[in-house]
């Protein structure tokens, strides 16, 4: 029963805060909704006894992620923010709302899809589970199936970003000073 509500709770913090991100004119407002969206989706894997996914959400997106969005924003200059406005449009509106239920029904059909499947495979295979600690060498392994390599990419590539960021940064200003 305590993890139906707390399952209830986190539902209803990270709902509101995906609602309130989305909504919000301010663009920081939205990245701390996008916070608290992704601190409620570790407080979920932490609820199904998930350890490592909770903290890899944590230090990944929760901190990582969200800190890099902040970056960025305060990266972008005043003069480029203050000409965006936001303005609802009847026909973008319309198919936006299209493509978001072509997108829930599919969603639903592979969910149905998947399901029934599932049914039928159970019954004649065993339930086999992949442990934490086939995860975690898998994770860190640079063998064939190994993910150290591509995660050393992923942050000289976002290294990389952060270092042209700055310098286009840099430019604008000399070009302003002048």
């Amino acid at each position: 029963m305590a993890k139906l509500i707390v399952f209830a709770i986190l539902a209803v913090v990270i709902l509101a805060s995906a609602v309130f991100c989305v909504s919000t004119k301010r663009i920081m407002r939205a990245a701390t909704a996008l916070l608290f969206v992704l601190f409620g989706v570790a407080g979920l894997y932490f609820l199904l006894d998930y350890t490592f996914l909770g903290t890899a959400q944590i230090s990944i997106y929760a901190g990582g992620i969200t800190v890099m969005y902040i970056f960025a924003i305060q990266l972008v200059s005043k003069r480029t923010l203050q000409g965006l406005s936001e303005r609802w449009m009847g026909k973008r509106t319309l198919l936006a709302a299209l493509i978001a239920l072509v997108g829930a029904a599919t969603v639903l059909g592979v969910f149905c899809k998947n399901k029934i499947l599932s049914e039928l495979v159970s019954t004649n295979t065993p339930n086999t589970e992949v442990t934490m600690e086939v995860i975690g060498k898998n994770l860190m392994s640079a063998d064939k199936y190994g993910y150290v390599l591509p995660f050393e990419f992923i942050s000289v590539f976002l290294l990389a970003c952060i270092i042209g960021g700055l310098v286009i940064l840099n430019i604008r200003k000399n070009e302003e000073v002048k």
